[in-house]
């Protein structure tokens, strides 16, 4: 399905990102590995080529324009093109406003914002170029809906699908660029990890006991699915979530 073509995901360490990888890895693609563990990037490459696929590595931080940058050029040095970009790196340290952790707030919008519009930058002179490629930028259901903790990461995942629409209505046509928005509700992942607010984690204990979250595996079939839809068409938005999940 993407013999030939090539993929940048950031995040891909672990968690969806690691899942998107190995699946596209699966279907044809080439996969440029960005996220800022060298260690745990250099592992995922392993099992990707221990599966017959390629894979490269390139240590990046997100909110570093010029690592993004460097890591578009990485890869069009390796493979010669560029012709999927995933947004796929961010943090959810969730807490509740009133307890002000600030630094968290401003780390969650340098990495979940600032860490898209990077790529976005990175990746648009190469596909304007090309003449052709797509822009896959994670979200979240917390990008329609608010909940009560997740005041700061809501608000980034908002941006998130504002760029993307965004994005999307100045787009040359002629360009044949796409841009889709992949929005999902409870996974396990790591990012759980990064709430450090013990008022809010009591909570969080208690609603991931719930219900079944989905595995990122779910996450990266539907980014399969985005990208290996016919050169005619879009697929603006995928809202995934766990069936027993309330919106």
């Amino acid at each position: 399905m993407l013999r030939n073509k090539v993929s940048i995901i950031t995040g891909a360490s672990s968690g969806i990102g690691e899942a998107t990888a190995q699946t596209l890895a699966k279907a044809g693609s080439y996969v440029v590995l960005a996220a800022r563990r060298a260690d745990r990037l250099q592992a995922v490459k392993e099992r990707i080529e221990a599966d017959g696929g390629k894979a490269l590595v390139v240590t990046t931080d997100v909110t570093n324009g010029k690592d993004v940058q460097n890591l578009a050029e990485q890869a069009v040095k390796q493979f010669g093109k560029v012709d999927i970009f995933i947004n796929n790196a961010g943090i959810m340290p969730l807490s509740f406003m009133r307890n002000l952790r600030v630094e968290e707030w401003n780390r969650t919008i340098d990495v979940n914002i600032k860490g898209v519009l990077n790529g976005i930058a990175a990746a648009l002179p190469i596909f304007r170029k090309q003449k052709s490629g797509h822009i896959v930028n994670i979200a979240s259901v917390g990008g329609r809906r608010l909940y009560a903790g997740a005041a700061v990461y809501c608000a980034t995942k908002f941006a998130v699908r504002a760029i993307s629409e965004g994005l999307r209505m100045v787009i040359d046509p002629a360009d044949n660029i796409k841009v889709t928005v992949i929005e999902p509700g409870a996974v396990k992942t790591e990012l759980p990890n990064s709430i450090t607010d013990t008022e809010y984690l009591e909570i969080f204990k208690k609603f991931s006991g719930t219900f079944a979250f989905l595995e990122a595996q779910d996450i990266a079939q539907s980014i399969l699915y985005a990208v290996t839809q016919a050169d005619r068409v879009n697929v603006d938005e995928i809202l995934i979530m766990p069936r027993e999940q309330g919106h």
